[in-house]
């Protein structure tokens, strides 16, 4: 595939799967047997990208990214994007019992490097700021202990 297929494969998922919450895109575009490195050795990816659009769409109904940078080199695709929303519902990401709705607007940093083989999403490594986004919604991260 070409660069510019390339690219917008992979804006293609972002918009259909996580603007648009629709899952059936992870199916078509992400291979069952991919691996999402950010993520413990094991993690099925498609449903794990199922379950974060699910989580996402549940906290965030309002969710929005917008691509800021994009460019791919060889097999593989490379974005930066901002993710925004309002906390309308439960955000349930490492918390017990999750956060309850604040009604607090986000608006967080992401970056993606997605390698796609014969046009399905094979390797996702992947940051976002977290710690900005609990800030925001006024939650501290724990502190770090002293050694």
């Amino acid at each position: 595939m070409s660069s510019d297929e390339l690219k917008s494969l992979a804006l293609e998922i972002l918009n259909r799967g996580f603007n648009q919450g629709d899952l059936s895109v992870i199916d078509a575009y992400v291979d069952p047997q991919g691996v999402d490195h950010q993520e413990p050795p094991g993690t099925l990816i498609i449903p794990h990208l199922k379950h974060v659009i699910t989580m996402l769409h549940t906290a965030f109904p309002d969710l929005h990214f917008e691509v800021d940078d994009l460019m791919a080199q060889g097999d593989t695709v490379a974005f930066r994007a901002t993710m925004t929303g309002t906390h309308q519902g439960p955000l349930h990401y490492g918390m017990p019992g999750g956060l309850p709705a604040t009604g607090r607007k986000i608006s967080v940093a992401h970056m993606y490097f997605i390698r796609f083989v014969d046009g399905k999403n094979t390797d996702l490594w992947h940051v976002w700021d977290v710690a900005g986004m609990l800030r925001q919604l006024g939650v501290t991260p724990p502190q770090r202990q002293p050694a």
